[in-house]
């Protein structure tokens, strides 16, 4: 029985197998789907299909930056074993490589070297995001376990400052630019754990509101990178720092696994 391309298609998104090894697999099972992948299993050629729902909570970030462009790549793995192989951050490295080149875009996911890393590997691996960043100063910043990755896009300023402005970012891990920009539904919750915190505690209800405000304020603040501290001289704030350098943040961007 003649097979149509998207039905070797298919079988080759399910499980990562060559085109000519699905097309066979159909052939072999006049176009049933589900036995085809049962008849390439059998051959241990689809491991991919096992793995696919697991868990991948470990990896790495990459980052590639060249003057005013940097790419940026989280790779996802099921263990921290495999995601500290070389093979493993070979495979981060390259992706960032093709993000950066234009050879796959933010959105990609379904890429052939990831399909084929997972039948090597022998778990499941997927990308867990990817960002594309140009601006007139950046800086970038991965941390020495390549867990958490930054880029920061100045306008004015230098690259060392772009730099320190994204291992401070690292270090502690921002939501935002700005207090106004924390998500209201975030604070909401937040205070009301403080409300009954505070009734607990005994505080009159008069007063309650202007230590809420007072929360509020200090909540808003240590989220937003803007307003935090500067990690290597806590006498100033990010703000201050890019005040002094006549800079300003563009965007900034945070990868954690």
């Amino acid at each position: 029985m003649a097979v149509s391309l998207d039905q070797i298609k298919e079988l080759r998104e399910m499980t990562g197998v060559s085109m000519m090894a699905c097309k066979k697999a159909l052939e072999e099972v006049d176009g049933d789907l589900d036995k085809a992948i049962d008849s390439l299993r059998k051959k241990g050629e689809a491991k991919a299909v096992d793995r696919a729902a697991r868990e991948t909570n470990q990896g790495v970030v990459s980052i590639k930056k060249d003057g005013g462009k940097a790419s940026m790549v989280k790779l996802l793995s099921e263990t921290d074993f495999v995601s500290r192989g070389d093979d493993f951050v070979a495979l981060a490295d390259a992706l960032t490589e093709k993000l950066f080149n234009g050879e796959m875009s933010e959105d990609d996911k379904d890429v052939p070297e990831v399909k084929d890393a997972i039948l090597k590997m022998g778990e499941n691996i997927k990308i867990g995001d990817a960002k594309l960043v140009e601006g007139e100063t950046l800086g970038e910043y991965v941390h020495s376990n390549k867990k958490i990755g930054v880029v920061v896009s100045l306008k004015g300023g230098s690259e060392d400052l772009a730099k320190d402005i994204a291992m401070h970012a690292a270090a502690t891990s921002p939501q935002c630019l700005s207090p106004d920009e924390i998500a209201d539904e975030l604070v909401e919750k937040e205070k009301a754990i403080w409300k009954d915190q505070l009734i607990s505690e005994g505080k009159p209800e008069e007063i309650i509101g202007k230590i809420m405000m007072g929360k509020e304020k200090k909540f808003r603040e240590e989220n937003a990178l803007l307003k935090q501290a500067f990690v290597k001289d806590p006498e100033k704030t990010i703000e201050g720092l890019l005040t002094d350098a006549g800079a300003e943040i563009e965007s900034f961007y945070r990868m954690a696994i």
